[in-house]
């Protein structure tokens, strides 16, 4: 006996219905870890970029997982590496010429990882951020810190 498509039961084979988001997209607890570490950046850059706009039109703010690997661990006084121990918290790297021969603009990376293993809850993670990205920013402008958090 066959049923008509109006009438048949939307349900997987199992019978435990149709699965999809446990959220919905709209609220906050729908978004990874990455997406709102993200939007902790944006948060973070936001006053800084509004006080310093025409001074920063050629920098970029990136966030990676986690830094590349390298075989030598960067020294504190390596340029535009802020550290935590061994391990890079962000990098600022100049604007240059990348392997094709095309410019590239400068550009401030955060890692999202070391970040996040350092701080103990959201509001220490807000705030290292916030001060990773003001000392980033000061040495790309070649200023104090103090200057750029406006203090």
């Amino acid at each position: 006996m066959a049923r008509s498509s109006r009438q048949r039961r939307r349900r997987d084979r199992h019978g435990r219905g149709l699965r999809g988001p446990l959220y919905p997209s709209t609220l906050p607890a729908a978004s990874s870890r990455a997406e709102k570490f993200d939007a902790l950046v944006l948060d973070a850059l936001e006053p800084i970029e509004a006080r310093w706009r025409h001074d920063l039109t050629e920098l970029d703010v990136a966030v990676d997982d986690v830094p590349e690997v390298d075989t030598e661990i960067p020294s504190p006084e390596a340029e535009g590496v802020l550290l935590d121990g061994a391990v890079p918290l962000s990098r600022l790297v100049p604007a240059g010429v990348d392997r094709t021969g095309l410019p590239t603009r400068a550009r401030i990376v955060l890692y999202r990882r070391p970040l996040e293993a350092r701080a103990k809850d959201p509001v220490e993670l807000s705030e290292l951020v916030h001060d990773v990205l003001v000392e980033q920013v000061a040495n790309y402008l070649g200023v104090e810190p103090d200057i750029i958090d406006g203090g």
